[in-house]
């Protein structure tokens, strides 16, 4: 069964190939003659195009196919030159209208050809299409997956934490709950679309640091600064936690005391700028941290999303590690 935009694109197709075909300016008459050549011309299309397009060429049997157009176009230059020359114009071999075989063929080739093309380069168009669309699929479900990646990282770091502060009966216990709860909330029911108002993610961030923050305690500085944010952006949502995660971990891996963490988020124009800078001491798990899922996973989901959008620099030197991220924004429909 043909579908219904195709048989229109085809039926169109005839139709203003029938009129190149048939016009003469000496002649602008349509004679019965041409109209039953011309629907011989559309059958050999029909078998090329539904019949040995689909059983040759796309199966990539080329010789076949090939072989097959040639049989087509013989048994149609047979058909003119010995049947319908001779139905229509009876005794006579119509010298200039029908010189022969040479002339027939010259006339049929082309006109096969424009119909048979037409048809590749829909089936062309119809088969790029279905790629994106299956391409789309296959972005969406691994960014899903890399999504999906996330929430249980964040509980599994922060039941650890937790875990300490109940064993030492901490009355901060309590408020880590209530903040590990919200910004589960967020995870798991607010970050379903692809991209989420930018206020809302820097106020995610902002209870997210808090929640880590009570885990510093008065071991050392937090500064959080976002400015000139404004409304009528997306972002992609839980990028930046990531590397605040990681800001917290790294700090944390190798010293009890004197623990610097600077996060700066900034709008400019339709550019996000961040920047996460933290102190570090050298230790043997700071590698594999580095290197954790969650960097890798935020990495690749920067890759799906901001194709030649984004720039990211990880710098560690001087016990000092530092992210600079620039992305573009999507703007609100």
């Amino acid at each position: 069964m043909i579908p219904r935009r195709e048989l229109i694109f085809q039926v169109i197709l005839h139709i203003l190939v029938f009129v190149f075909y048939s016009y003469d300016r000496r002649h602008p008459e349509i004679d019965i003659y041409e109209v039953t050549f011309f629907l011989t011309y559309v059958v050999a299309g029909i078998l090329i195009n539904y019949y040995l397009m689909p059983k040759f060429l796309y199966q990539k049997k080329h010789w076949k196919f090939f072989g097959s157009v040639l049989l087509v176009i013989i048994g149609l230059i047979l058909l003119e030159e010995l049947v319908l020359e001779q139905i229509f114009f009876p005794g006579t071999r119509r010298a200039r209208a029908f010189p022969g075989v040479y002339y027939a063929l010259f006339e049929v080739v082309p006109v096969i050809a424009i119909l048979s093309g037409f048809k590749f380069a829909w089936d062309a168009l119809q088969k790029q299409k279905q790629i994106d669309e299956l391409k789309s699929t296959v972005k969406e479900s691994e960014l899903q997956f890399l999504r999906s990646q996330i929430n249980p990282h964040f509980l599994f770091n922060n039941l650890n934490n937790l875990y300490s502060y109940a064993l030492e009966n901490s009355p901060k216990t309590p408020e880590i709950i209530l903040e590990m709860s919200g910004v589960l909330r967020y995870m798991l029911y607010e970050c379903k679309e692809k991209f989420v108002p930018l206020k809302k993610e820097i106020e995610q961030l902002d209870n997210f640091i808090k929640l880590y923050k009570l885990q510093i305690e008065d071991r050392g500085k937090v500064r959080f600064e976002a400015h000139r944010i404004k409304s009528g952006y997306k972002v992609a949502p839980l990028i930046l936690i990531v590397f605040i995660e990681n800001a917290f971990k790294h700090s944390q891996a190798g010293q009890s005391s004197n623990i610097s963490i600077d996060i700066n988020v900034s709008q400019k124009g339709n550019q996000l700028q961040f920047s996460c800078r933290n102190n570090f001491e050298e230790a043997k798990e700071l590698d594999t941290l580095a290197n954790g899922i969650g960097l890798s996973n935020v990495k690749k989901r920067l890759q799906l999303l901001y194709p030649n959008r984004h720039e990211l620099e990880i710098r560690k030197e001087s016990n000092q590690f530092s992210v600079l991220l620039t992305m573009e924004l999507e703007k609100s429909e």
